[in-house]
Order: C-alpha cells, then structure tokens, then sequence
C-alpha cells in the first residue's frame, strides 16, 4: 500500500467473528479502522411478509427464527402483542410460566454470546463450559415442547399445555448448579489481565450518544443507562419479582461483558422465583375462538373437532386496530408493530429488531480502532443477523 493511502478490505459476509453473514467495508490506514461500511442483506428471509398470509396463531414458529439464540423472547413479544390487539389477558400460572421460559431464554442466549465472544477474542475453553449449561437448558426446552432450540411453546392466549413435574424438577437442578458455572466463567475471564487489556477501553460510547443511537439491552446498560423493559413498563407479572439492573459506567467492551454476567444471576434469581411461587389454575385464556380443545375431547366430542379445525386453519379474527407491545430480549427492547384488519390475518407486521439498531452504529463504533479490535466491539454488542435482515 502506498504512502497516504488506505486500503479497502472485505470482512465477511461469511467471518465466523460477525455472528452471521455480515459483511463490513472496512477502510483501514495500516491496522486502523477509518471507515466502516456494513451491508446487512444477505439473508432477505421476508419474515415480516410471510406473516400476512398465515393467520395469528400460525406466525408463531416465523418468530422463534429472529433471535434464534433466545426464541421464546421472541414468542413473548408476539404473542402479547395479538392479545393486546384482542384486548384479553393471560391467567396468572401461564404469565409465570413465560417467564420462566422466557428468562432460560436470555441465559441460553448469553451462554452463545459469552461462548463465541471469548472465543473470538482467542479465550478457547470458555466456549466447552457455556455450550456445556446451554444444553441443560435445551433439556428443559426439550422436556416441555419437544424441541431443543426453537421450542415455540407459547400461544396466543397462553401457552401450548401445562408444565410436567419433570419440567419443575430440571428448573430447580438448574437453579442449584448455575451459581456455580457463573463463578466459573468469572474465574476464566473477569480478572484475566489479557482479558482486560482486550476489553477494557475498547469500543466506549457515552450514555447520551448511546440513547440517541437508539440502544436498549446490556449495550445501553454498559453505558449507564437503567433501562430495562421489564421495569419501565413491566409486562406478565414481572413487576411480582425482585431483580435488580445492573449497569456499566464507561460503555466499553469490558462493561458490556460485566453487565451480561450479572444479568446471569438476576434472570437466575426470576426463574427461581417464579418456579417457587408457581400459581395454581388454567395456562390458557378461557375463549372459545382462542382456546384449543384438547385431543380428548376432540375425539369424543364433534363440535370440539369442528371448533379445534376452525382454530386451527382459519384462527380469531382480530380488530381493525394497530398496537405495539415491547419485551426485554437478550439483546434489548424487542418490539412488535401489528396492523389488524378484521381478517384472521395480520394486514402488516414491523419488527423492532435491537440488533438492527446496534449494527447502524458499528460505523461510529469501529472508526478509529485497531482491526483486531473490530472483532472484540462486534462481539460486545450481541447481534443475530437473523434478526436484522428479517
């Protein structure tokens, strides 16, 4: 390369650092990031417009395909979502059930986050030990749905069946053993001098440029923010738990890595209450055109196997109302706009994607930064290209 000139390099779209096919421009004077380019369409799986030509209940499945490291984060959403728009409320036992769910979600979604994060910055034995506790959560997604990784457990109005004694019973193994594999982790890495010298300085944004880029989720805590769904305008009975936001101060690497940590043990300490306190009663809403029979009935009973085909392939008809409902994802606010038509049909569907959000910052993120550091910044924000080129 000649004197005063920059070079052009391509960075995926298939680097195993960019968390999906991701592809980065970068404009680099020697080993310094000058410009970043990033060129998310390389998926164009259209979810949003498949979604307008199935019926309510029958998206669900498109949704656990976004943020596919959390899924049921995603159901939640959607789901509340279709049962703002038809304006019924969840019992109690189902809106605890979601959350228990829902949390084990986030924690799967850090363990892949903290697995390859690490591994990308060269720490290879952190990636056995968090693949190793994902898969006891893959256990009980497993024990309740049938799938490991997408289990689509939750319905419009509820959730799919009520929970087995098993189910409870690999939750509180769960609880019991976490606290120790976190140590573990913060044993491996938090003191890690070449942990801290990767980390810690890097990629640093202040609370106010991180608000006006529109952050949410650990990357807007790492900058200071208490900002947290879940507080700001609680939903499915989160207002019954006791949890704490646990925040960063300099918005770098290293404190968007302690505020994941932490948000280990408080969604740990969610699901322990929410499966100790579990209420008793129904897990679905008591509707007739939201209602599942159950297979009981449908093979002894016409009209519950005339009402379940209905339920099924046509689906509730819906106001010709439009609302959003936010969640906390794994990786910020989580945001569904529906549009409904009177049709058992969603007339249009917008996502709030945070990874979207956090990737049209990488620009200002990476200028100026040295390219091996690239690596670490994209790896702090936790982005899921499923979710961006939706």
């Amino acid at each position: 390369m000649a004197e005063g000139k920059t070079m052009v390099l391509n960075m995926g779209p298939h680097h195993p650092a960019t968390h999906g096919v991701l592809r980065l421009v970068l404009e680099l004077d020697g080993e310094t990031v000058v410009k970043v380019t990033p060129h998310i369409g390389q998926l164009h799986r259209g979810i949003e417009k498949i979604a307008e030509s199935m019926n309510y209940q029958q998206v669900i499945p498109l949704t656990d395909r976004l943020d596919y490291t959390a899924a049921s984060l995603n159901n939640l959403g959607y789901c509340m979502t279709v049962e703002k728009l038809l304006g019924i409320e969840v019992p109690k036992r189902a809106q605890y059930i979601r959350v228990i769910m829902g949390e084990l979600a986030r924690i799967m979604g850090h363990h892949l986050w903290l697995g390859s994060h690490a591994l990308d910055i060269g720490a290879m034995t952190v990636v056995f030990y968090t693949f190793r506790d994902r898969e006891m959560i893959m256990n009980i997604n497993e024990e309740l749905s049938g799938y490991r990784l997408t289990p689509s457990f939750l319905r419009v109005g509820g959730v799919a069946k009520d929970i087995t004694p098993d189910f409870i019973k690999y939750v509180r193994e769960f609880v019991q053993w976490f606290p120790k594999a976190v140590d573990g982790y913060n044993t491996l890495l938090t003191d890690n001098i070449i942990w801290r010298k990767r980390t810690m300085g890097i990629g640093p944004i202040a609370a106010e440029e991180a608000i006006n880029y529109g952050f949410t989720g650990p990357s807007l805590r790492g900058s200071g923010v208490a900002y947290d769904v879940r507080k700001a305008a609680p939903y499915c009975s989160y207002e019954d738990f006791d949890f704490k936001i646990p925040i960063g101060e300099n918005g770098d690497v290293y404190d968007r890595y302690l505020v994941r940590m932490e948000e280990f043990t408080q969604s740990l300490a969610i699901i322990e209450q929410a499966i100790e306190n579990l209420p008793e009663g129904p897990v679905t809403v008591d509707n007739p055109w939201v209602l599942n029979p159950n297979l009981d009935d449908v093979m002894q009973d016409i009209s519950a196997l005339i009402r379940r085909f209905k339920i099924q392939c046509e689906g509730p008809q819906v106001p010709a109302e439009e609302v959003y409902q936010a969640v906390e994802g794994s990786k910020g606010e989580l945001g569904y706009y529906l549009v409904g038509d009177g049709t058992a049909q969603p007339y249009r569907l917008k996502i709030r994607s945070p990874c979207f959000i956090l990737t049209s910052a990488l620009p200002r993120l990476l200028a100026g930064v040295m390219l091996a550091d690239v690596i670490s910044i994209i790896g702090s924000i936790d982005i899921v290209l499923g979710e961006i080129d939706r």
